[in-house]
């Protein structure tokens, strides 16, 4: 809900007009946010396209700032540049808007990356809400001020109330403003006391005491201003009002940092008083009282009501016992995902980790400071998905770390030397990569490990591959294969893994070698085999290499239905590069098929893909020719200039329309 305004979003739309940089001020609760999303929404900044918007509340420390901020615009890097160097990379003379929402945790930080992008991008606009000033000499400061007490504030705290249905009673009515004058018209504030109607009347409300927590507070701290206080009121209201299984859920909840839905909340925050029937009861009425707030169909603690709940778990001494619980879940998560990587919920926990990139580096770092064999394991664990999904410098910082930690031998630590090494082969270190690829081949064949042989062999085999030799990676996957075979009692979920990605990249080194009728016969049976399973991430790499193939044959209507099939594939589990890839493959086909328009077209929406990605247009060397092949046809079909045209106007246009369009709908340009 938005209420008023009027004249602060004109004032800000005015200060875009003249100012790089403009930060909105205020203390916690009076709407900072709100105000910034109202201006987004409404399109309120001139010659602005484009924007991205950064949830900086979700972070304790600085650490993953920078990566953040790259995901909030999209970027799904591959290389082995700092996510600061991608963001300004990125960027650089594309008129932008970045809103960075909550910078007060991050300020010191935050202030330091600002400065950065506004030197290196001059058409980038930067909107910053936070309660304390950037200092900087480019910054135009915006102070929101609390609503109206007689106007908006009234309105707003009445429209929640009917939302909640808690209206006051008629006879309370007349009350409504002075409420809204003891609350100095915070919005924060307002919605949590019309969540608090549920339990008082407005009379009741206005006689209720400041809570014990907040006078604690004080007599340690220098005394806070008075709308600060006037929110902790608020909260304290809402607390006392709560059931105690609803404050014992607040305050566990506030170990999780970004969005939950009620199965988390219920492995997460069940124990002890709270069962998980009371997790259920108790979360809805959290919703009710405007504790936890509902966002694109899941849950979230605005951040200073998480900051109050956090104090709170302090005090009942859970602090360290939650974290720990935090970790191990989603350890057991991460140990879920691997366990099921081959079957139909690979696509289900490829979005989980994503979305849950933030609470899996906080449980990383929990457990490097108290269990060093479980972090690596979760590191391990995770490499995988985040190098996939352009978390490659973030997986690289956490196995880097958790080696360097812990000194234990065994399976694990192979795995997770062999995930750095991947990390390192798909940001384009290929001498790294290999030299970790050949520690873990050395590993394995001491070991006797065929899993991990398997593994090792996938990683060197890549290598040579990126580097255009295929025959010596033929051999290497063929050996391991056979020595597979051999010890074939092994049918545990990360042998399957592994002997299907073995097969996946075997299919590669065929085509390279011009084997294609072999490497056609055995696509086709890795492809069905995935069908079969429900799995999408190697399918999507058969796919790619069949439309290679048909493309090798001229045979453009199958070529064609091949890369829409990638597509689908790596549109399903989110893998940017997968998708950059796919559309060169679309691209190729609809040459083949004498579509140049449609090749521009998939070629533009690539192009936009591969700059998130870091990388030029990547694949097998191999495949070099046919893109380049399909892009001269394209140009002869409809003429240079048009060609270039075209490709323009799919690089700017809409990624989820071209995406659309791309899958088999109408064309948006």
């Amino acid at each position: 809900m938005f209420v008023g305004r009027e004249r602060e979003l004109a004032e800000l739309q005015d200060a875009l007009k003249a100012h790089r940089l403009v930060t909105l001020t205020g203390v916690a609760g009076v709407g900072k946010s709100r105000l910034a999303r109202q201006m987004v929404d409404l399109g309120l900044v001139a010659d602005v396209t484009d924007f991205c918007w950064a949830d900086l509340w979700q972070l304790r420390d600085e650490g993953l700032l920078a990566a953040l901020v790259a995901d909030a615009c999209g970027l799904s890097d591959h290389t082995p540049r700092t996510p600061v160097d991608v963001i300004c990379d990125w960027i650089g003379d594309r008129e932008l808007l970045l809103v960075l929402d909550s910078c007060e945790h991050v300020l010191a930080a935050c202030r330091r990356m600002v400065q950065v992008l506004l030197d290196s991008c001059p058409r980038l606009r930067i909107v910053a809400t936070s309660r304390e000033l950037f200092q900087l000499d480019e910054e135009f400061v915006t102070e929101v001020q609390p609503l109206p007490c007689a106007t908006d504030a009234a309105e707003l705290f009445l429209q929640r109330a009917t939302e909640s249905g808690h209206l006051p009673e008629p006879e309370d009515l007349n009350q409504v403003t002075e409420l809204c004058g003891y609350l100095d018209g915070l919005p924060l504030a307002l919605e949590l006391a019309a969540g608090a109607l549920r339990h008082s009347s407005i009379d009741d409300l206005l006689r209720r005491p400041r809570h014990e927590l907040s006078r604690a507070e004080d007599e340690v701290r220098p005394v806070a201003p008075r709308r600060h206080d006037v929110l902790r009121t608020a909260l304290g209201w809402s607390h006392e009002l709560c059931t105690p299984a609803e404050r014992l859920l607040w305050a566990r909840l506030s170990v999780v940092h970004g969005h939950f839905d009620e199965p988390v909340a219920v492995a997460l925050c069940s124990g002890g008083p709270l069962s998980p029937l009371d997790v259920g009861h108790a979360l809805t009425s959290l919703v009710d009282k405007s504790v936890v707030s509902r966002r694109r169909g899941r849950f979230v603690l605005l951040d200073t009501v998480r900051e109050y709940g956090r104090l709170w778990l302090a005090e009942l001494g859970e602090l360290e016992s939650m974290a720990s619980a935090h970790a191990s879940y989603f350890l057991t998560q991460a140990q879920q995902a691997d366990s099921t990587w081959t079957s139909a919920e690979q696509t289900g926990w490829y979005r989980t980790i994503k979305e849950a990139h933030l609470d899996l580096c906080a449980a990383l770092n929990h457990l490097i400071a108290h269990d060093v064999d479980a972090a690596l394991e979760l590191a391990t664990l995770t490499g995988f998905y985040w190098t996939c999904c352009g978390h490659a410098h973030t997986a690289q910082l956490y196995l880097s770390r958790t080696l360097k930690a812990c000194d234990s031998q065994g399976p694990v630590r192979q795995r997770a030397v062999w995930a750095l090494g991947l990390t390192h082969l798909l940001q384009g270190n290929h001498a790294t990569g290999t030299h970790l690829a050949r520690q873990c081949l050395q590993n394995a064949r001491v070991t006797e490990d065929a899993t991990a042989l398997l593994r090792a062999a996938y990683l060197q085999a890549m290598s040579d591959l990126l580097q255009g030799h295929p025959q010596p990676s033929l051999d290497l996957l063929d050996h391991a294969l056979e020595n597979a075979c051999r010890h074939s009692s092994d049918t545990a979920e990360p042998a399957l893994q592994a002997v299907m990605m073995c097969r996946m990249l075997r299919l590669f080194a065929l085509t390279g070698l011009g084997q294609l009728e072999q490497s056609l016969e055995s696509a086709t049976a890795l492809r069905a085999e995935c069908v079969a399973m429900g799995e999408n991430w190697i399918r999507s790499y058969a796919d790619y290499q069949m439309c290679v193939i048909a493309l090798r044959e001229r045979d453009g209507e199958l070529a064609l239905e091949y890369a829409r099939s990638m597509l689908h594939a790596k549109q399903q589990i989110g893998d940017t590069f997968g998708i950059a890839l796919g559309l060169d493959m679309l691209a190729a086909a609809f040459s083949a098929n004498g579509d140049g328009h449609s090749a521009a077209l998939a070629s533009g929406a690539g192009q936009r893909l591969w700059d998130a990605v870091g990388h030029p247009q990547r694949g097998a060397p191999d495949v070099a020719p046919l893109r380049e092949a399909g892009e001269d046809i394209a140009r002869r079909l409809v003429g240079a200039g048009t060609y270039e045209s075209y490709r323009s106007e799919a690089a700017h246009a809409d990624p989820g329309e071209m995406l659309a369009w791309a899958a088999g709908g109408e064309p948006p340009l």
